[in-house]
Parts: C-alpha cells; structure tokens; sequence
C-alpha cells in the first residue's frame, strides 16, 4: 500500500491520514463548508468529509440509514440503491476521542454524475462519526465506481499503472480521523 500524509481539514480543525495521490476538489471548484472532498489523481473514486447535523434517531443504525438515504436524494438516486449491511466499528480503532461511536455502511447506487442520463454504479462506504455532545455527526464516504456506461463523462481509460485505493485505504482514513479543535462545532 502506498504511503499516506497527514491533511489538515476544515481549517485544521480535523486532521486524517490520506493516500498521496489523493487530490483536493477544493482546487478545482467550490465545495460547501461543511465538506471536504479529495479525489483519487488517476480514477473516479473520491472521498468526502462532512460535518452534519446530528441525526436524533432511536438507533445509530437508524441514523446511519438517514444519512445513507439523503445522499441517495441528493443524488437523485431514487429507487436505484442498496444497502448490503450496517455495523459498529470498534472503539479501539478508532483515533477520534470524541465520538460516541462510529458506524460502517456498504452500500450501493446507480447514480448519474453532472445531471448526465448515463448511470453508473457505485459502491459506497460510510463511516459516522456520532458526536451528540457538539449536536453533529461527522460522514466520511467513499465512492468506489465499479461500472462507469460508456455514455457517462466518466467514461475514459484509466491507466494500466493505476493502484485504485481498496477497502483497506478508506478503513486507514476513518481510523485516523481526529478532531483538533473543537471551535469547528460553534
């Protein structure tokens, strides 16, 4: 596996451990405040941190499935989406102290990227990062496109010397997570 560095995030309020070749959107184009989106530099996948309101459920699944299905809208997904399982992350995985817990999602869509007709399907993974005592919850996802249509903007060649990041890349990102400042909630 590759090397990783040290990203600083929302203005170095949280910090996590990235894959180098990991590229910042916000260079690219606007991204809203309470995101952070990092691209892989030679595929389609992406990761994307946001803080968001807490979700006030009667089970962190239930929360969890809230945040799943409001990208599914955001998206425009529809009925185009899956959830294969939800599960507790363990405790002493995790980096960040101030979360009550983490929850993983593997899920997956079939979603159309820039309001395109082309589809393309996409695994998801999530990770939530439950802060009751800020009233947020922080989503880490990422998105790993597994069939890009041939008619979608995404569609090209990728490079035989790509290494796509695995499972494994997004399970380093969400257990190295850390909250530095807590200022970041208000």
């Amino acid at each position: 596996m590759e090397t990783f560095h040290e990203q600083m995030m929302f203005g170095d309020s949280l910090s996590v451990f990235l894959p180098n070749d990991a590229k910042d959107v916000s260079e690219i184009r606007e991204i809203p405040d309470n995101q952070e989106v990092f691209t892989h530099s030679q595929t389609d996948q992406s990761v994307i941190f946001e803080i968001l309101e807490y979700v006030k459920e009667d089970s962190h699944q239930h929360a969890m499935r809230t945040h799943f299905e409001d990208g599914c809208l955001s998206n425009e997904v529809g009925e185009d989406s899956e959830i294969i399982t939800i599960e507790a992350v363990p405790a002493d995985r995790i980096q960040m102290e101030h979360a009550e817990c983490v929850w993983y999602l593997k899920g997956c869509q079939r979603v159309a990227k820039f309001n395109e007709d082309a589809k393309n399907t996409v695994e998801i993974h999530m990770a939530l990062f439950r802060l009751p005592q800020f009233d947020s919850d922080i989503l880490v996802t990422f998105n790993n496109p597994l069939e890009i249509s041939p008619l979608s903007s995404s569609h090209a060649a990728v490079p035989v010397s790509a290494q796509p990041w695995t499972l494994q890349h997004f399970q380093c990102i969400v257990d190295s997570l850390k909250i530095i400042n807590t200022d970041i909630f208000g």
